[in-house]
């Protein structure tokens, strides 16, 4: 398809319609990353406020509160991206956000924090997440390439 436009239109004319047709492309799984991402800050939310004023734990709690909600707002960034590397940027940043609450969880659950339903239950969604987010960058890198 890409060769039959291209052949009428100019290169700039070319790489805007493969912009184009990647975002068309990414859109649908990135609207169910959002949402997910979305909750999860939401869940993350819930379990800090039961940490500081049920277990009076404050500073992992911090740390997994910043982690936790910042996977969203770079998912939420990612589709305001100016460029396909700004967007994998953005995405790999959501990657590492959401790896690093993964460690604050285990860590609170080593250490009687919270229990292993919770933990198992928000580490499953962070476990999900990642790897949605690992595979709307490899996408985005592959659709790049071609």
């Amino acid at each position: 398809m890409r060769h039959k436009i291209c052949l009428r239109k100019s290169k700039k004319t070319c790489n805007l319609l493969d912009e184009i047709i990647k975002h068309k492309f990414c859109k649908m799984s990135e609207s169910v990353l959002k949402e997910k991402s979305f909750l999860y800050a939401i869940k993350i939310i819930r379990i800090y406020q039961y940490l500081t004023e049920t277990q009076r734990e404050f500073v992992l709690s911090k740390q997994l509160l910043r982690s936790g909600t910042s996977v969203g707002a770079m998912v939420r960034e990612s589709k305001n991206s100016e460029s396909i590397a700004d967007f994998q940027h953005k995405l790999g940043i959501a990657q590492k956000e959401c790896d690093e609450s993964l460690y604050w969880l285990e860590l609170l659950r080593k250490t009687d924090y919270i229990s292993e339903l919770e933990f198992i239950g928000l580490n499953s969604d962070a476990e999900e997440l990642l790897k949605m987010i690992r595979s709307s960058i490899l996408t985005s890198k592959s659709n790049n390439k071609q």
